[in-house]
């Protein structure tokens, strides 16, 4: 597949980063795909619960068959309960719709995906199992058929997925370049708790990423090393919203907030390192060779750098109808609509040019949002 964009002619990386969100993470597939209609294809994917298996699906096959094992995924793990979804009709049938799915997969699970477990209890436990209401060894089973681990460990696309250890509290990431990743490194990333279990790596337990932060844009922005680099940040939680009229509403907005990006404060407090950082490279150019070597001022200026961020920000909106547990929703008319709302806004924000530049040195990053009175991509202001 050749760029049509022609970004790396402004562009040293590619960076496409996915947040968790459980169902929503279709609105990443459907962003996904209009992106690479588009001939975009990314150096660097890093995800976290829903979005690790996004990211492992994206990055275990080769381009041409990308979106067609996304899509193969999705249609896998949703089908239409109850069947007769036309019948619900109007905003309050819509909610009904909604309600009554995310209850079937409470109760029933999804196939392909998780089951509930009938064995587990509240007092003494006897293994990993005992401490989820799911198990998720169907999903094992999923990410067989539709990844290719062999392509993601020869290291051709680089993978990170976030994740936390549950006996230390510390942030874990299984990347390509360190580490050989299997099944159970993505599984281990969406191991959201009480509902799913911890995942066994070696002599480690470990849980769902998101539970310390639920999009590593800080991780990336630390850890990019290459001058110039556009990122693709798709979020499926948003963190504007309206004030809440019902308890209903009460639960959703607490998620969206606790589960939203933190894009924002990210980008604020990476100005703040990326100047001072640059300030050092700077000093290269004017202290004296003699000093430069030195043991203190060498460790000291092995810190500057110069990067460059161009973020392109993708922010799932929701629907009205769809309430609390939207991202426990596997309906496949839900699936459609969300796969259509990020193909959608994928689309709109390959219309602006105004990203394809990379930022001065001097900014250091810049993010760019949908503007809604404009229908545009436009640069945000984040000072």
């Amino acid at each position: 597949m050749n760029n049509q964009l022609g970004l790396d002619r402004e562009y040293d990386e590619k960076i496409l980063v996915l947040q968790g969100g459980g169902s929503l993470g279709a609105y990443q597939a459907g962003a996904f795909e209009s992106l690479a209609r588009a001939g975009l294809e990314f150096d660097w994917i890093v995800g976290v619960s829903i979005g690790a298996i996004n990211a492992s699906i994206i990055a275990g096959n080769p381009p041409e068959r990308r979106v067609d094992r996304l899509r193969s995924f999705w249609e896998s793990v949703t089908a239409d309960y109850p069947p007769a979804a036309f019948a619900f009709s109007g905003a309050s049938g819509q909610s009904l719709y909604a309600s009554l799915s995310a209850l079937r997969c409470f109760t029933f699970g999804v196939p392909g995906f998780f089951s509930p477990r009938i064995d587990f209890s509240f007092d003494e436990l006897v293994g990993a199992g005992d401490t989820s209401f799911y198990d998720t060894s169907p999903l094992r089973k999923r990410l067989e058929q539709h990844v290719d681990f062999d392509i993601i460990n020869s290291g051709s696309v680089r993978l990170s997925l976030r994740s936390v250890n549950v006996k230390t509290g510390q942030v874990a990431c299984f990347d390509n370049r360190e580490t050989r990743i299997g099944p159970e490194n993505v599984m281990a990333s969406g191991a959201l708790p009480p509902g799913f279990p911890p995942i066994q790596i070696g002599s480690d337990y470990y849980w769902d990423g998101g539970i310390i932060s639920n999009t590593p844009l800080s991780y990336v922005l630390d850890a990019a090393q290459r001058p110039k680099s556009l990122i693709f940040e798709v979020d499926l939680f948003s963190p504007r919203g309206k004030a809440p009229k019902t308890i209903n509403d009460v639960l959703e907005r607490r998620k969206d907030i606790i589960y939203s990006s933190r894009t924002r404060t990210s980008v604020v407090h990476f100005k703040e390192i990326h100047e001072l950082r640059r300030a050092i490279f700077l000093l290269r150019d004017v202290i004296p060779s003699d000093i430069a070597s030195t043991p203190k001022i060498a460790e000291l200026l092995a810190h500057g750098k110069e990067c460059v961020f161009a973020i392109v920000r993708l922010v799932y909106s929701g629907a009205a109808f769809e309430g609390v547990a939207k991202d426990c929703e596997f309906s496949r008319v839900s699936m459609e609509r969300h796969w259509d709302a990020g193909r959608a806004a994928a689309d709109n924000a390959l219309l602006s040019n105004q990203w394809r530049t990379p930022p001065d040195g001097v900014s250091g990053v810049a993010l760019f949002e949908h503007d809604e009175h404009l229908d545009t991509f436009v640069r945000a202001e984040v000072d």
